[in-house]
């Protein structure tokens, strides 16, 4: 009896123990936490992601010569026309490990659901322009297979040719601008658009557009038609339709994060960019540049001392470095190198400022080009040039009223600098480079297309090249995914400043 006794309770205990494991179960479930995430959430992940990283100020915005930094270290890079794989590594990290992960991941949910079908045409979009991103910069890079390893656990994805991703994208972004349908759902918590569907049709077309002009001296024939389709299906031509992220305290501009804390006096406009503002009058010069006056140090780039005169601003020289620049600026006339013009980091890069993909300036400057060569037959080429340069200075207001462009500056500056006959090819794409300022990935790209503007070669004794043409594989990936770098390495060309990507002629 004393032995059924024991097991009878031994076996109530089990039973209790096991009927409180499960309350605890349940207890442990919160009644609160998401258990899945709205993949419009993701999408806006990617577009806040999308903005340009601080390592374009030290590679693509110095390769066009409109900023540039005389120090080394991280910060050695354009200026001294010099590989520095610690920077060209953060726009390859920055886009697969978060943009194309994530939109992938957006596409992989949505596309077997007929209720989300505009987010899926979004995320397309969006991911097209990443993509875009890597291929003009890098040249070869794993297209097909690149950011699926969240998704389908391909770890290390082969390469795809710049040959062979164009018409990919091209295809991709006139399928996914057609597709978006205005009596679908509205994704009205898009960052981006509030999923105004016209709106990213115009998004989507108009990176049509870039793509096609992109092809204009690879393939002359694909770009004519890819440019033609994108004008007929819709781009944009507004600053009202612009592509942009606004950023606050929460979500900082990278540009704005860095210039405003470890680089804030490391970082200068370049000679070549100021001294065509300046040569055309241009108010845009004072709209994006300051120069504290005297400055000898960063502490005492003060704004009390601040100038935004446009007859006040003064560029650092191309190809010095903390051994020439003080040489250099004494021959200039200035109390140091801390005295040089800088974009003003209290407007135009402060950790709030937007941070612009595509634009009404952008895209008109692009149909001013086409309608030059023929490949569009509506407008003038003269009025699409003119609507470029009104859009970009209007556009400025954007950053603040204290860069806003007064009409009648604006005016005056159109008027006196018309489209000439025999130079449209060189303006156009001038102005292009002043309207991608602060994009360096597009700057960097149109320069090498169209090679306008026309500058001088960096005079630095200590570089690689005259002028860089690509970005080099990041470390990490070199040594994570070897075999496929090195087909593509291959295929390309050396991986080096000096190999063009296959558009590039």
């Amino acid at each position: 009896m004393k032995n059924i006794t024991k097991l009878s309770l031994l076996i109530f205990s089990f039973v209790f123990i096991m009927s409180c494991d499960n309350e605890f179960d349940e207890m442990n479930k919160s009644k609160t936490g998401a258990t899945s995430i709205d993949p419009v959430f993701i999408l806006n992940r990617a577009a806040i992601n999308s903005s340009f990283p601080a390592s374009t100020l030290i590679f693509e915005m110095g390769i066009v010569q409109q900023i540039i930094s005389p120090n080394s270290g991280v910060l050695t890079g354009a200026n001294y026309n010099q590989d520095n794989r610690a920077s060209t590594q953060v726009n390859w990290q920055t886009y697969y490990r978060n943009v194309i992960r994530d939109t992938k991941d957006i596409i992989s949910q949505t596309t077997d659901d007929p209720a989300r079908t505009n987010l899926l045409n979004m995320a397309r979009i969006l991911q097209a322009h990443a993509f875009m991103v890597l291929t003009d910069s890098y040249g070869d890079i794993p297209y097909t297979d690149g950011g699926d390893g969240y998704n389908t656990q391909i770890f290390f994805p082969a390469y795809d040719t710049q040959e062979s991703i164009y018409p990919k994208l091209i295809q991709e972004l006139s399928e996914a601008s057609a597709a978006l349908n205005a009596s679908g759902k509205v994704e009205t918590a898009d960052v981006l658009y509030g999923g105004d569907v016209a709106k990213w049709k115009k998004f989507g077309y108009s990176l049509m557009l870039r793509a096609g002009m992109r092809l204009s001296e690879a393939n002359a024939s694909l770009a004519q038609s890819t440019v033609a389709a994108a004008f007929s299906g819709g781009p944009i031509l507004d600053n009202a339709d612009n592509v942009y992220v606004r950023h606050d305290a929460n979500y900082s501009n990278p540009l704005g994060a860095t210039l405003n804390s470890t680089e804030a006096a490391n970082i200068y406009l370049a000679k070549p960019f100021v001294d065509v503002l300046q040569a055309t009058n241009d108010p845009r010069l004072s709209a994006i540049a300051i120069r504290y006056v005297g400055a000898t140090s960063g502490p005492t780039q003060v704004v009390e001392v601040g100038s935004y005169e446009a007859d006040d601003q003064i560029g650092m020289p191309m190809g010095h470095d903390n051994g020439t620049v003080a040489a250099a600026a004494e021959a200039d006339g200035l109390a140091s190198f801390y005295d040089y013009s800088q974009v003003d980091r209290r407007r135009m890069t402060s950790r709030a400022a937007p941070a612009f993909f595509v634009t009404a300036a952008q895209t008109n400057l692009l149909l001013a080009e086409a309608r030059f060569r023929g490949w569009i037959t509506t407008g003038s080429a003269a009025q699409y040039f003119s609507d470029g340069i009104a859009a970009h200075m209007d556009q400025l207001a954007t950053f603040g009223a204290a860069s806003a462009v007064a009409a009648t500056d604006r005016d005056d500056y159109i008027a006196a600098n018309p489209l000439g006959a025999g130079t449209e090819l060189e303006q156009i794409n001038v102005q292009y480079w002043i309207a991608s300022f602060l994009n360096g990935p597009e700057a960097f790209a149109n320069f090498r297309r169209s090679g306008f503007p026309v500058l001088e070669v960096n005079p630095y004794p200590g570089k690689e090249v005259d002028f860089i043409n690509r970005l080099t594989y990041p470390n990490s990936e070199i040594s994570v995914n070897t075999e496929n770098v090195n087909a593509a390495i291959a295929t390309q060309g050396p991986d080096d400043l000096a190999t063009k990507v296959w558009w590039h002629k």
